[in-house]
C-alpha cells in the first residue's frame, strides 16, 4: 500500500500541467517562451494570467490530492503522508514525462502542506503575495513563502514529519531557485 501511494504521488506530480495546456489551448510550448520554466509564473507570462492562475491550481491540487488520499487510508502513518508528498514535489521537479526537466516545485509543495500543515501554506501564501506586491518578483515571494512555511510548520505541525517534510521542501526550493538567487544577489532577477 505505502509503495503504491508513493507511486501514485510520483506519478500526479509528474503531471505536465503548464506544458499540456498552453499546448492544447495557446498553440505554444511553455518551455520555449518567457524563463522557460513549467509552472505557473511563466505559464502566465507565455500565456496569459487565466491559463496561469488554472495551472496554479492544478499544480497545488497534484500534490494535495494524493496526500489526502494517503491520509485517509492511512491516518496514523505520517511518514507515509510526507513521503507521498515529496514524492509528489520531486514529481513535478524531475517528472519522467519530460526528461526529468520540470518546474521548480513551488504550487505542487503548497497543494501538500495545504493538507499536512494547513497554517503553514496559509502564512506561506501570505508571505507570497505580500512579497510579490512590493517586489514584483516571483522567485523571492516563492523563497519567502517556503521559509515562512517552515516556520509556521514549526510552531503548528501535529506531526514532527510533517513540519520536517516543510523544512526539506523549502530546502528543495532553494536548490530548484539557485540560479534565481544568484540573480537576486546581482539584482538582475526578471520583475513580473
Amino acid at each position: 500500500m505505502t509503495s503504491a501511494l508513493v507511486l501514485l504521488g510520483y506519478l500526479s506530480g509528474s503531471i505536465p500541467f503548464g506544458v499540456l495546456l498552453t499546448r492544447w489551448l495557446r498553440g505554444v510550448d511553455v518551455r520555449k517562451g518567457g524563463s522557460g520554466n513549467i509552472g505557473a509564473t511563466n505559464v502566465t507570462r507565455v500565456a496569459g494570467k487565466k491559463l496561469g492562475a488554472v495551472v496554479l491550481l492544478l499544480d497545488a491540487l497534484k500534490g494535495a490530492l494524493p496526500v489526502l488520499l494517503a491520509v485517509r487510508w492511512l491516518p496514523d502513518a505520517p511518514v507515509v503522508h510526507v513521503s507521498v508528498g515529496l514524492a509528489a514535489v520531486l514529481g513535478h521537479i524531475y517528472p519522467v514525462w519530460l526528461k526529468l526537466q520540470g518546474g521548480k516545485g513551488v504550487a505542487t509543495a503548497l497543494g501538500v502542506l495545504l493538507v499536512l500543515v494547513p497554517q503553514a501554506a496559509l502564512a506561506g501564501a501570505v508571505a507570497f503575495i505580500t512579497v510579490f506586491a512590493l517586489w514584483r518578483v516571483s522567485s523571492l515571494g516563492s523563497l519567502a513563502a517556503g521559509a515562512t512555511a517552515v516556520g509556521t510548520s514549526a510552531l503548528t505541525a501535529q506531526a514532527v514529519e510533517y513540519a520536517g517534510l516543510s523544512a526539506l521542501l523549502f530546502a528543495l526550493m532553494l536548490w530548484t531557485h539557485r540560479s534565481n538567487i544568484g540573480r537576486i544577489a546581482r539584482r538582475t532577477e526578471r520583475r513580473f
